[in-house]
């Protein structure tokens, strides 16, 4: 295995310095509690807000009147997330990845506030818009600074504690957002939330401040942000957002946003991903690859989980909740086992591995459509592909910091996030376009008029032309997931 060192004593100074003073502490030991602390706690932030905000969203549109809008509400911080992504990426090596996790926090705080406070539901599309640039800048800055930070041996832990930190909010964040929406209303649930920014600004930040600013190396700061990709990024995000708005109108006027999204997207994808993710070259462009599929296929499966049971099963949408609610202990369980040092050797086939389990969840999953199946089987199924993104996930994340020089960690972090992002938001719109043309938006009257008696509204074959698809996807990922290894690495 060769090791490119780093090329000057600034560079390497965050980095081997604390790992020379603290070579056997861990992610909470003295020298990195603090930060450690701080930046889980962004991670906690986004977490609670992801599984609270998701359960208000159907009230705050209903009050709104802004149901023919819904869908908005979600694209338009995908959309203004992809684009954050590769801002954040070029401001972190240039300049640190400081102020962009900073902007970011403040930016996901007001976008709450603005859609917390909102009287009309574009002016909340508008809050959700702020959030998502907040979202893409915060969370490409944290892995800048796990990897201007942590020791190698250490960023598997940070990375466990990272899917951690989603385990609390995945079991108490939907029935406390309900509680919240049924008795206090569902502005609480927005404009309550910006005051957990409060613990991470105080903690993180000036942890930061000491262990990873500045830019990559001394040159970069004084170098300008690359204005070609930024525009890719801006063409991504709209191209993104014309094909999700096209598979929504299942008409063929569809077909304008459609090719014009697809014309901004392709260019743009290409332009900013590494040379040889679309086809899966070995190393770094077969981890981004990974990511977006893993990442894209069990989402977008995830998603209509939830409702296959309410309108199949007659479950209530609190305990068809509920259901998934142990994937965040074995989403979290797999991390941790990957973090383990003597499981390192290991790492790719597990990773292999962790692809099959989650082919096998998502295709497993539509057998609780048969009325013979008992519905606890869902959870069960659905927690071994957890587990199996668990590892995946974790994996591809400690893998891109070790692929990646450190003055392009940002711009590989941002590829990594770019992936995710757009694979979950193109699977989702494959997934509601099939989804909705074999007939599955009759399923709302089972979720309005007829909850309990798992009948209404019934349309089995609608929700297996989601998760077959979705676990075809899923099978191609075992093979990208066999060409991650490389033996060139980056300290």
């Amino acid at each position: 295995m060769s090791v490119l060192e780093p090329r000057d004593a600034e560079l390497s100074a965050p980095v081997d310095d604390i790992a020379a003073y603290a070579p056997s502490e861990g992610v909470l030991g003295r020298t990195y509690r603090a930060l450690s602390v701080g930046i889980v706690s962004v991670v906690l932030l986004i977490a609670f807000e992801a599984t609270a905000v998701g359960t208000a969203m159907p009230v705050a549109a209903r009050e709104l009147h802004g149901i023919p809008l819904y869908a908005f509400a979600f694209s338009a911080y995908f959309t203004t997330s992809l684009f954050a992504m590769v801002l954040s990426g070029q401001w972190a090596d240039r300049r640190g990845p400081l102020a962009p996790l900073a902007t970011g926090i403040g930016a996901f705080g007001a976008g709450l506030l603005v859609s917390g406070t909102a009287g009309y539901m574009w002016t909340f599309i508008l809050g959700r818009a702020v959030q998502g640039v907040g979202g893409g800048l915060v969370i490409v800055a944290l892995y800048v600074v796990i990897g201007r930070a942590y020791p190698e041996r250490a960023r598997p832990s940070i990375m466990a504690a990272f899917s951690a930190a989603w385990i609390v909010p995945s079991v108490v964040g939907p029935l406390g957002a309900g509680t919240v929406t049924e008795n206090l209303g569902w502005r609480w649930v927005f404009v309550g939330i910006p005051v957990l920014i409060l613990l991470p600004l105080g903690l993180a930040l000036p942890a930061i401040r000491r262990m990873a600013s500045g830019p990559a190396d001394a040159v970069a700061g004084a170098q300008p942000y690359d204005r070609r990709r930024l525009r890719l990024a801006l063409g991504i995000s709209l191209g993104a957002g014309l094909l999700q708005y096209a598979g929504q109108e299942l008409r063929w006027l569809s077909l304008l946003p459609a090719v014009a999204g697809t014309a901004l997207l392709v260019p743009a994808v290409l332009g900013l991903m590494p040379r040889g993710t679309v086809r899966a070259a070995r190393g770094l462009p077969a981890v981004i690859l990974l990511r977006g599929i893993s990442a894209g296929s069990f989402i977008a499966a995830e998603s209509f989980v939830p409702l296959m049971l309410v309108t199949q099963r007659g479950l209530s949408p609190t305990m068809a909740g509920l259901s998934l609610a142990a994937g965040g202990l074995t989403w979290a369980l797999g991390s941790y086992v990957l973090a383990r040092p003597r499981l390192e050797p290991y790492r790719e086939p597990l990773m292999v591995a962790g692809m099959v389990l989650v082919a096998l969840s998502i295709a497993a999953a539509p057998a609780v459509l048969i009325e013979a199946v008992p519905v606890w089987t869902l959870a069960a199924v659905w927690g071994v592909g957890c587990f199996g993104m668990g590892v995946v996930i974790a994996s591809t994340s400690v893998l891109l910091l070790k692929l990646s020089a450190p003055e392009e960690a940002g711009g590989n972090s941002a590829a990594l996030q770019i992936s995710d992002g757009l694979a979950n938001v193109l699977l989702l719109t494959g997934g509601g376009a099939a989804f909705a043309a074999l007939g599955g938006g009759a399923v709302g009257t089972a979720v309005h008029g007829a909850v309990g008696s798992g009948t209404a509204g019934a349309r089995p074959g609608a929700f297996a032309a989601v998760f077959l698809p979705m676990a075809v996807v899923a099978l191609v990922g075992v093979w990208v997931a066999s060409r991650v290894r490389t033996s060139q690495t980056y300290r």
